[in-house]
């Protein structure tokens, strides 16, 4: 256990932040979910409306430290290409 009351104070504060990156990250997938059944029901149209509303969340989680850049880059991409296939 922490003697210094800095660790203390950091254990508290790792807790909470946590408990915050778990929500950032389900939110995250919410949104990725939303454009993915848009797209297995074929609706080109809600699938790229949902995937403009998907986009800047996405973006943001990796500004917040969520997910690296490299990992959304991919999951937009994927995604993208999958929208562009449904005709």
């Amino acid at each position: 256990m922490a003697n210094h009351a800095s660790a203390k104070k950091r254990i508290r504060r790792n807790a909470r932040m946590e408990i915050i990156n778990k929500i950032r990250k389900n939110r995250v997938r919410s949104f990725i979910k939303k454009v993915e059944l848009a797209i297995e029901k074929a609706d080109k149209e809600k699938a790229k409306e949902a995937f403009v509303q998907a986009q800047p969340e996405m973006h943001r989680s990796v500004t917040k430290g969520i997910f690296k850049k490299n990992t959304i880059a991919r999951k937009l991409s994927r995604l993208s290409s999958r929208i562009k296939k449904i005709a």
